[in-house]
């Protein structure tokens, strides 16, 4: 399934349904039916919800009725970078998650209905946006839904890039489908490498490779892992890869020379 998204369009990949797929890379019991399943009743149950509603505010509302009331899906403050809050599945079982895989779920239920969700290239904390009537929203499913003018965004942006930090617009810029399932591996890789498990990254890298093949930046990370673990026949495989995928002249010279140092301890 991941490879089948990887070739696959960007507006074509159900979001929800890819997250199940890499928790279940991870883990085999992540492939129970049970969690499909929820993800259907989830949708249905919003679909009752709403009835009629046609803006951003109602649409919100039985969303919000249905996750959070209904459901009790919260941000886990608590165990912020428990690995669980980046696995679907987890976060189904526990109702508890980080924001971008809390998100997953709003997206899932929202879209079932044909209303216009998506990601924000919002750094730090990830946020989703409502359209309707040509109105939108900003919300956080972190924090329940709430949702966020330019003064609570502006805070936030501060609180997470320093006092100097400004809105700027790509922060209002929407993420594609590819790009909010990377964002969401990104976490469980960056959470391993803290407990210095190289081996775990590489794993989770590979199956954001799946996903997502002409990622030059992906490949150039895979690589240079490989390099920590003196892997330096794959290393140099990925990082050929990356050198060919680079998309300007100053990223391929740099990938080129840390190319050419494992060609060198391989000679």
């Amino acid at each position: 399934m991941l490879r089948a998204a990887g070739q696959a369009d960007d507006d074509a990949i159900d979001v929800a349904a890819t997250a199940l797929a890499f928790a279940t890379r991870r883990r085999s019991e992540a492939g129970d039916p049970r969690y499909p399943a929820h993800l259907a009743e989830l949708a249905q149950a919003v679909a009752t919800e709403a009835s009629s509603e046609s803006t951003p505010a109602g649409r919100l509302g039985a969303l919000r009725r249905v996750l959070v009331d209904a459901h009790g899906y919260r941000g886990d403050r608590e165990s912020y970078d428990d690995l669980r809050n980046a696995d679907l599945a987890s976060v189904i079982d526990r109702r508890r998650g980080l924001p971008v895989a809390l998100s997953i779920l709003w997206l899932h239920a929202g879209r079932a209905q044909g209303w216009r969700l998506c990601g924000l290239n919002f750094p730090g904390h990830f946020l989703l946006q409502i359209e309707a009537a040509g109105e939108r929203l900003v919300f956080d499913p972190f924090n329940d839904g709430r949702t966020l003018g330019t003064h609570e965004l502006r805070g936030l942006i501060k609180s997470v890039g320093g006092p100097r930090a400004e809105l700027e617009a790509d922060h209002y810029a929407s993420l594609s489908n590819r790009g909010t399932l990377l964002r969401l591996q990104n976490n469980i890789k960056a959470r391993l490498l803290q407990q210095s498990d190289v081996a775990g990254a590489v794993f989770v890298l590979e199956g954001m490779l799946m996903l997502a093949p002409g990622a030059a930046a992906v490949w150039r990370e895979a690589g240079l892992l490989q390099v920590q673990q003196e892997n330096l026949g794959a290393a140099r495989r990925y990082l050929e890869r990356a050198v060919e995928l680079a998309e300007s002249t100053a990223a391929r010279q740099r990938i080129a020379a840390e190319l050419a140092a494992v060609r060198g301890r391989l000679n």
